[in-house]
């Protein structure tokens, strides 16, 4: 019975109340040592009728263990595997040591192919019934389990799933050092009894204490139920007040003091070996003199019990406390041995991971033939997508190789695999350490430089970071051009974070990069100094015609276009994801937008195909701009979402910023301020944490200029504009399409003169595009400039340009303002029409102040009736909504839905489940005709 929970265990049933109706929850129970945490994962169990429980818990000792949690979890679950999309599969097998590793042991973003495993495993297990996974102690968990585990739980929706986490106070620690258990989950934090439950707890652990006895424990336990238990029943000394957890630990010092010594040999080994397999704790004992009827004693003490297990077993701790004081009472000598033991036992049928980890632990010196064994245990984790485990084995090699050459090697392959692991600051101090050995050889230390400085630019250390990797890039320019242009698109990423002229000096850095023709990268290379070099001066003829068709397929048969730069990368040889987002970005930058959504589009596509989920966050990023320039807002809200879902999952923190500000750019949009000014919160919240966040501000401050705009503020809106476009950021991609905008508010001012200079480069850019809706962009500015003889005619010619055009944000601004001109030349009747289009197209796009607006001026050009509200078909749905009909309108499974956005299939099926009835569709066919 549980004294004093009541609302914790109401939690509890109401998440399995909503599992037996198909509603997913997850849940962190955090709380100090002894609080009640197992115990309320124990009444979740007895209080899970009909449900199959899967339980795991974290063990300290098995911490640098890849995926040890997981499988302990899984193991009743691996019959659904095969229902797994075949990465998924793949991936979750190979951690789970049921196939062997891939070959390569840099999978970026493996984790999370193994997380969207575990879903998509629990929600096929939850097809026969709701499930309740119980993980205690999740602080201690490895982390590669809790990668896997908190991507799944923070996708749980429809499957009937509820995941309930046990978390230590003040241990509790994301696997990258930041605070809480799991960013995203609900959290119930267990404070101690009140003092009436306190008291009922005691007298019904200790009825026989007397009143003076039963004070002073009340008084010491501050409500901690284990203590209440424990307490009564310890023998104490005279010695000096310990902290609540020290005084449980010695009270199950005493406990286990009165054991036989070879039950204590038996525990001891029990908790030295993390998986508490039963036939290697025996085999272990034996070798020690202890035997499996000295078992005997421990369990009729409940000190331990045996569970069921494939493996014939496992020995479990009544409480983890009990395992810590196993371990910390015995001498170091016993420890070592039992070690040495283990790794023996473990010889023939132990995995090589947990020999290895037992052998370096009974290691009390430089041991070559350990270091070894830790090196083969350290590839063995990475090729399973265990970086982080793969990290300390790597480390731990190093520290026992004699040879000082080989512990340098070794450390900096300890820094490699925390970098794959997102673990920033234990790169960052593993790659300095390796650094402070002083390596000969410049490739080395130029890898360990790469490290460091992209370990300072995913915390937001951005200056330092771009000089690293300039300095990086000169060290092995001459030998090795090709591993230098990748360090410099890298500096170039981190150059976007500060300024024109970081930018300008990491392109005379390419420029003067001797990379062969033949190279992989050298098309996307040339290709972005290509884009770059936009600073020509004004053009002294006016703006050439646009570009006919013969003239763009001159441009592509050059290679100059962005699909014909992919196309000669891979001609030239094998290219990744990540090698073409600088040129994808740069597509933008200088106005080749067709090009960048095509691309873009399609190397996502690409990325999550082959599992290579760590270039999404960037490319999605990408996408979005591309998606949002073509007017396509609820695509480019959604992979804005799914965006900032990815990089907070892999700790992208560069990217959290930019994300959040897109997001905000596009409630600025729609004239959502709540959730606009929430985002830009959010942005400023990254940077004032000290994550990556300046390659955000430009659309931060586009954001809060167009949301004034909308709203009629002028004046603050011309605030933040002319700050974009006349300040450092003035040649970042939003910066330079902020300008009629800006302009827009200026002329509202009457100051339009004021940004002559903003509109010239402008202009300039615009030329250089050769596209036809950047010629109206200008043409419409002009127009507002205008004297009233001249402006109707750049307001028709703009209009024209932007026709079939396919940005109908953009037209339906024109439109606006073109009518506006005609209702203030009192030219009523032919203002309506262009009103009434830009009223519709705002309709459509969600835009309402900018629809408001326009039928504001419909009304006073004495229209007859209103006019009427229009929707767009997919208005009504949510963005992950519009996301997942559109990809059902184009065939694509349930499953395979799913698999391209990170969910279970039971989760798109819900979604589709309530937009059909929003739509007044019953098939996918509908679907396909609606959209």
């Amino acid at each position: 019975m549980l004294y004093g929970r009541g609302a914790e265990q109401a939690a509890i049933d109401e998440l399995l109340r909503a599992a037996q109706g198909r509603t997913s929850g997850a849940l962190v129970l955090r709380g100090e040592p002894g609080i009640g945490k197992t115990a309320l994962l124990e009444y979740a169990r007895g209080a899970a009728e009909g449900f199959t429980v899967l339980r795991t818990a974290g063990v300290e000792a098995e911490s640098e263990l890849p995926f040890a949690a997981l499988q302990l979890l899984l193991a009743p679950a691996l019959g659904g595997l095969e229902a797994l999309p075949a990465p998924q599969r793949s991936a979750l097998e190979r951690a789970l040591g049921l196939a062997e590793p891939a070959a390569d042991a840099s999978t970026p973003g493996s984790r999370l192919l193994v997380g969207l495993g575990v879903l998509g495993l629990l929600a096929e297990l939850a097809e026969a019934g709701p499930v309740l996974c119980l993980v205690d102690d999740v602080q201690w968990c490895d982390a590669a389990s809790a990668d896997a585990l908190f991507f799944a739980a923070r996708r749980l929706a429809a499957e009937g799933v509820v995941l309930l986490l046990a978390a230590r106070e003040g241990e509790a620690q994301s696997p990258d050092g930041t605070s809480g258990v799991a960013p995203g989950l609900a959290e119930l934090r267990l404070s101690g009894l009140d003092d009436a439950a306190a008291a009922q707890l005691l007298q019904h652990s200790a009825p026989e204490t007397d009143s003076l006895t039963r004070r002073q424990l009340l008084e010491l336990a501050h409500g901690n139920p284990l203590a209440l238990h424990e307490l009564p029943a310890a023998e104490r000394s005279g010695s000096e007040p310990l902290p609540l957890a020290g005084r449980l630990q010695l009270a199950y010092h005493g406990q286990l003091s009165r054991l036989p010594a070879a039950a204590q040999t038996m525990l001891l080994v029990a908790a030295a070996e993390e998986t508490g397999e039963l036939p290697t704790v025996l085999a272990a004992a034996e070798r020690l003199g202890a035997h499996v009827e000295d078992l005997q004693a421990a369990e009729e003490s409940a000190l331990v019990r045996v569970e069921p297990g494939e493996t014939g077993g496992r020995l479990a701790f009544r409480h983890p406390l009990l395992r810590a004081a196993a371990l910390s009472r015995a001498p170091l000598a016993q420890r070592l041995a039992v070690h040495a033991a283990l790794a023996e036992a473990l010889a023939d049928h132990g995995t090589p991971v947990r020999r290895a980890w037992h052998l370096a632990q009974a290691a009390t010196g430089p041991d070559e033939p350990v270091a070894a064994e830790l090196e083969r245990a350290a590839e063995l984790a990475a090729r399973r997508g265990g970086h982080a485990g793969a990290a300390s084995a790597w480390e731990r090699a190093s520290q026992l190789s004699p040879d000082p050459a080989e512990a340098t090697r070794r450390l900096v392959q300890a820094a490699e695999s925390a970098t794959e692991a997102g673990e920033i600051e234990r790169a960052e101090a593993l790659a300095g350490r390796a650094r402070a050995r002083r390596p000969e050889e410049p490739v080395l230390l130029a890898h360990l430089m790469f490290i460091e400085g992209l370990a300072q630019f995913w915390r937001g250390a951005h200056e330092p970071a771009h000089q690293l990797l300039l300095d990086t890039a000169e060290l092995v320019a001459a030998s090795h051009p090709g591993p230098a242009a990748r360090v410099l698109l890298q500096a170039y990423d981190v150059a976007r974070c500060l300024d024109a002229e970081a930018m300008r000096t990491t392109e005379h850095h390419l420029a003067a990069l001797p990379l062969p023709d033949d190279d992989p990268l050298a098309p996307t290379v040339a290709y972005l100094l290509d884009a770059v070099a936009s600073d020509a001066p004004a053009p002294a003829s006016p703006m050439p015609d646009v570009p006919t068709p013969d003239t763009a397929a001159d441009e592509v048969k050059d290679g100059r276009s962005l699909p014909a730069t992919l196309a000669r990368a891979r001609s030239a040889g094998a290219i990744v994801p990540i090698d073409l987002i600088q040129a994808c970005a740069a597509a933008l930058t200088v106005g080749q937008d067709a090009d960048a959504l095509a691309v873009t589009e399609q190397v996502v596509a690409e990325a999550r195909a082959a599992g290579v989920l760590a270039a999404l966050p960037p490319l999605l990023i990408t996408l979005a701009e591309s998606e949002l320039f073509h007017g396509r807002a609820d695509q480019a809200q959604a992979h804005a979402e799914e965006a900032l879902a990815l990089a907070t999952d892999i700790r992208q923190v560069q990217w959290v910023a930019p994300a959040h500000s897109l997001l905000a750019y596009l409630a600025a949009q729609r004239g959502d301020e709540a959730a606009c000014r929430a985002a830009l919160h959010a942005a400023s919240a990254e940077a004032r944490g000290g994550a990556s966040a300046q390659v955000g501000v430009p659309w931060q401050q586009w954001a809060e200029g167009l949301l004034d705009l909308g709203q009629g503020r002028a004046e603050e809106a011309l605030a933040s504009l002319g700050a974009l476009v006349r300040g450092p950021d003035r040649g970042h991609v939003s910066a330079l399409r902020a300008v009629p905008d800006a302009l827009e508010a200026a002329v509202r001012l009457r100051e339009g003169e004021a940004l002559a200079e903003p509109l010239s480069r402008f202009e300039r850019w615009a030329e250089r595009s050769r596209q036809p809706w950047a010629r109206a962009l200008v043409l419409r500015c002009h127009a507002l400039l205008a004297p009233e003889e001249f402006a109707e005619q750049l307001f028709l010619d703009a209009l024209s340009l932007h026709g079939g055009s396919g940005r109908p944000w953009e037209e339906a601004r024109t439109a606006l303002l073109y009518g506006e001109w005609l209702r203030r030349a009192r030219r009523k009747s032919e203002a309506r029409t262009p009103l009434r289009a830009a009223a519709r197209a705002f309709d459509a796009l969600g835009a309402t102040p900018w629809a408001d607006r326009a039928r504001t001026e419909l009304d006073a050009s004495g229209a007859a009736s209103a006019e009427p509200r229009t929707v767009g078909p997919l208005s009504g749905l949510t963005p992950q909504e519009t996301q997942i009909v559109r990809l059902a309108a184009q065939g694509l499974s349930n499953r395979d839905i799913a698999a391209q956005l990170f969910l279970s299939s039971r989760t798109v099926g819900y979604h589709l489940y309530k937009a059909y009835p929003k739509l007044g569709v019953a098939s996918r066919g509908e679907l396909a005709a609606l959209v």
